[in-house]
C-alpha cells in the first residue's frame, strides 16, 4: 500500500502546494467556527463540509432537538452568502418554495416573484412534514438547480446548497419522501445523542450564550475555491472500480453477501450513489490533507452514502434489520484495492 501511495503523489502535480495550504487555512476556519458553536456531532461537521466543497444536498436526520437546524444555521452563518430557512408544514404550497406568478393591475401584466429556494444554501426544516406535492417542487431545484415559474427557466446560484432536516419518530401529520427525492441528496446523516460530558458542555455554552451571532468568516469565492480543487483531487482507476463494484452489489446482492441478508434488498443504489461516492471521497481526501483519494474516504463515506439509496423490502422491517447492517456486509463482501 504505501508503494502505491507514492506512485499516486507522483502522478498528482494538479493541486500546487500553495494551493493546498489555502485549503487548510479555509477548512480549518469553517471546522474551528464549527466547533465554537456546535459541541460533538463530529460526523454532521465531515457531512456538512463535504457537501460544501461537493456542491450538494445534505438530508439529516434524528429525534428532536439534537442540533439539526442549529448546525445547518452555524454552517452557513460562517459564510457570506444568501440563506433561506422555509419551515415546512402540511399546508405549505409549492409555489411557496420556488415562487409564483401575480398579476399586476396597474400594469396589465403578470410578475413574477421568486421563492425563498433562490439562495446559496436553503434550509427546509421538518421537509417530511409538507406534502408529496410539495416536495416534489424541490426536485428541478436540486437537480437541474433550476426552477420553472410560469414557462421561464430561472437559474440557481452556482452555489446551491439544500440541507433538510426530519424527524424519523413523529408519523402523524408526516409525509414519506419519495425515493427519488431521497436520491437527490448527495447525503443522508443521523444525529446521536450527546454524551454527559457532551450535555453539560452544551449547558455551559447556552449559559455563556456563545450561540450569538457573529459576522461572516469566508466567502462565496473561498467555497468556490474548495469546489474547484475537490475537481482536481487525483482517483485511480482501481479506486473507481472498487466503487463499482460497491453499487453493483447494491443493485446483485445474490452470491455476493450471506442469502439471508440479501432477500432484504428491494432496490439497489442509482448511479447517483457511484457519483456521490466520487465527489465526496475527493472532497474527503481535501480535509485529510491529501491530494488523492484511498479507500478509506470511500469507506468513510459507506452509511452517509448509501442509508437512502438502498429501499428493504418489509421481511426488512419485520426483521427489524437495519440498513446500516446491509451496508456493513457489502463492504465487507467487497475487496479494498
Amino acid at each position: 500500500m504505501e508503494e502505491e501511495v507514492k506512485n499516486v503523489e507522483e502522478v498528482t502535480p494538479n493541486i500546487t502546494e500553495e494551493e493546498m495550504t489555502r485549503c487548510s487555512e479555509i477548512l480549518s476556519q469553517i471546522e474551528e467556527y464549527y466547533g465554537k458553536k456546535i459541541v460533538g456531532q463530529t460526523n454532521l461537521r465531515i457531512a456538512l463540509l463535504t457537501a460544501l466543497m461537493a456542491n450538494g444536498h445534505v438530508l439529516l436526520e434524528s429525534v428532536p432537538g439534537l442540533a439539526k437546524t442549529t448546525a445547518a444555521k452555524v454552517m452557513t452563518e460562517a459564510l457570506d452568502g444568501d440563506f433561506s430557512r422555509i419551515q415546512c408544514t402540511p399546508d405549505l404550497l409549492p409555489s411557496d418554495i420556488i415562487g409564483s406568478q401575480t398579476f399586476n393591475y396597474s400594469t396589465n401584466e403578470f410578475e413574477t416573484k421568486i421563492g425563498p429556494v433562490y439562495a446559496n444554501f436553503v434550509l427546509l426544516d421538518e421537509i417530511n412534514r409538507s406534502s408529496s406535492k410539495t416536495q416534489s417542487a424541490m426536485l428541478e431545484a436540486m437537480q437541474e438547480r433550476q426552477v420553472t415559474i410560469g414557462g421561464t427557466i430561472y437559474k440557481l446560484p452556482e452555489i446551491f446548497i439544500v440541507i433538510a432536516t426530519q424527524n424519523p419518530i413523529e408519523q402523524e401529520g408526516t409525509y414519506l419522501l419519495s425515493e427519488a427525492q431521497l436520491d437527490r441528496f448527495l447525503l443522508k446523516e443521523k444525529l446521536t445523542y450527546p454524551t454527559i460530558s457532551e450535555e453539560m458542555e452544551i449547558l455551559n455554552r447556552i449559559e455563556n450564550d456563545v450561540f450569538t451571532v457573529t459576522d461572516p468568516i469566508l466567502s462565496l469565492n473561498d467555497i468556490a475555491f474548495l469546489q474547484k480543487m475537490r475537481k482536481k483531487v487525483y482517483i485511480d482507476e482501481c479506486i473507481k472500480k472498487y466503487i463499482a463494484d460497491i453499487i453493483y452489489t447494491t443493485r446483485h446482492p445474490k452470491g455476493i453477501i450471506a442469502d439471508n441478508l440479501a432477500e432484504y434488498i428491494s432496490v439497489g443504489s442509482s448511479t447517483r450513489g457511484a457519483i456521490a461516492f466520487m465527489e465526496c471521497g475527493k472532497a474527503i481526501a481535501l480535509l485529510s490533507g491529501r491530494t488523492y483519494v484511498v479507500p478509506d474516504d470511500i469507506k468513510s463515506l459507506a452509511y452517509s452514502v448509501l442509508r437512502h439509496r438502498i429501499a428493504l423490502n418489509f421481511s426488512a422491517m419485520a426483521d427489524d434489520v437495519q440498513v446500516e447492517t446491509i451496508i456493513d456486509a457489502i463492504f465487507g463482501a467487497i475487496r479494498t484495492p
